[in-house]
């Protein structure tokens, strides 16, 4: 028997080829909870891993950490256990005016500003989630009644850095270039900001298999610091459990929907 997968701790058999993506290891189990069926796999370092079953449709759930280079690490050693369809479901914050916090947004593309995307493919290759995982997560927020908006989320690798004014790094620094950085997103049509997705969907296409990426949105980035430029998250991002179960149970109603599709374009005619 092969030996487990070094950082994971899983091995061929533990996972389900439809896997979602949290960061939080700790939103692993309340995602499983919503299954019919769950079996804690393992835990190691930032992630956890459960596996079971939803409606039929077999479902796994690992955490990745926060940032592209850990989510890297759990995709190559997820892939080498059997999964074949990654959903990375998370929170997010926006540069659009309009758009509520609470509302998901379902990616289709990510802008790459992270650095460990491009180890693997050039900057010019398109971070592109698979249609059919993007047009699951559709049908999945159809049918539960949950506000989304579809576009290009913007992955970065740091979370206080870029903010338009002089308040949200350590001590004040700044830099002149973070000024009109979210500006520019918004003129771009960026629809919303996390740090994970475009790895995901560019390891998905040029290994061949599938991605797609959902995200709550928490806050306005253009207007959550104020004139004041301080960013203070706990105070100032909208945080709250409803927040976190409602995208949960779109990403394991997406699985569902997905698998149906699966199954249906593999039945005998």
């Amino acid at each position: 028997m092969a030996a487990p997968q070094y950082h994971l701790k899983i091995s061929e058999g533990d996972i389900a080829p439809y896997v979602l993506l949290p960061g939080d290891p700790g939103r692993v189990e309340t995602i499983a909870a919503k299954w019919d069926t769950s079996q804690h796999v393992s835990t190691n370092r930032e992630y956890v891993t459960y596996t079971g079953t939803y409606k039929g449709a077999p479902i796994s759930c690992t955490s990745t950490g926060i940032g592209a280079p850990s989510t890297s690490i759990a995709m190559e050693e997820l892939a080498r256990c059997g999964a074949k369809t990654f959903i990375r479901v998370g929170t997010c914050g926006t540069v659009q005016s309009g758009i509520p916090n609470g509302t998901v947004a379902i990616f289709d593309s990510a802008m790459r500003l992270d650095g460990a995307s491009v180890a693997y493919a050039p900057i010019e290759f398109p971070a592109v989630a698979s249609h059919d995982v993007v047009a699951a997560c559709e049908a999945a927020a159809r049918k539960l009644g949950v506000a989304s908006v579809v576009g290009t989320t913007r992955s970065a690798d740091t979370f206080y850095a870029g903010h338009p004014r002089p308040g949200s790094s350590y001590g004040g620094y700044w830099q002149s270039s973070w000024r009109d950085h979210f500006e520019d997103l918004r003129q771009l049509n960026i629809v919303a900001a996390e740090m994970e997705a475009s790895l995901i969907f560019v390891l998905a296409r040029v290994w061949g298999l599938r991605a797609g990426g959902i995200a709550v949105i928490l806050d306005n980035m253009l207007e959550v610091s104020g004139e004041s430029g301080i960013f203070n998250p706990e105070s100032q991002v909208e945080h709250g459990d409803a927040h976190i179960d409602r995208v949960a149970q779109l990403g394991v109603e997406a699985v569902h929907q997905l698998w149906l599709s699966d199954t249906k374009s593999v039945s005998p005619q």
